[in-house]
C-alpha cells in the first residue's frame, strides 16, 4: 500500500461513527458520503479544490446527470474498475440504470476487502464489501500523490 493510500485509509477511519447528515462534511459532527471523501481530502490534501453545490437526496437522478462522477474525475485519479486497492474511492450505482451517487473509501483490498462509507441510518461504517456492494461499482479512482 502507497504512503497516500495508508493516509487515505488512516484518515477514513478517523471518521468512523461520525453521524449520517446530508450536506455535512464534519467530522464527529455529521456527513454523508461525499462529505466523508471531502474530510478525507482536507485532511490529506489540504484545502478542497471546489465547494460542491447544494444536492438532493436523489443527486441528479430526474435529469440523468453524472455530476457526482463527473465532479470525482476532475480532483481524482481514475482507475481500472478491477484493480482494486486500500485507499481508492468507488463510485457506485445504487440501482441498475441509476446515475451513480454513493462514494465509498478502500479500506481493504483483496480477500476480506472492506470499505467505508457514510450510509443513511448508520453514519460512517467499515462495511464488508459483499458481491451486492461489488456489483455496483461504476468508477473507481485514487487520490493524486500530490497536488
Amino acid at each position: 500500500m502507497s504512503a497516500r493510500a495508508e493516509q487515505v485509509v488512516a484518515a477514513a477511519r478517523g471518521w468512523l461513527g461520525t453521524p449520517y447528515r446530508h450536506q455535512a462534511a464534519c467530522r464527529g459532527a455529521g456527513c454523508d458520503c461525499l462529505g466523508l471523501v471531502r474530510g478525507v481530502w482536507r485532511e490529506v490534501m489540504g484545502e478542497e479544490p471546489e465547494r460542491p453545490p447544494a444536492y438532493s437526496m436523489d443527486w441528479s437522478e430526474p435529469a440523468r446527470d453524472e455530476a457526482l462522477w463527473r465532479a470525482a474525475a476532475r480532483h481524482l485519479v481514475a482507475r481500472p474498475l478491477g484493480a482494486e486497492a486500500a485507499g481508492d474511492v468507488i463510485l457506485f450505482r445504487m440501482r441498475d440504470g441509476g446515475v451513480a451517487k454513493h462514494l465509498g473509501i478502500v479500506a481493504q483490498a483483496g480477500p476480506g476487502a472492506r470499505f467505508i462509507h457514510a450510509y443513511a441510518g448508520h453514519g460512517v461504517v467499515e462495511t464488508t464489501l459483499s458481491a451486492p456492494w461489488r456489483r455496483r461499482i461504476a468508477a473507481r479512482f485514487a487520490f493524486p500523490e500530490e497536488r
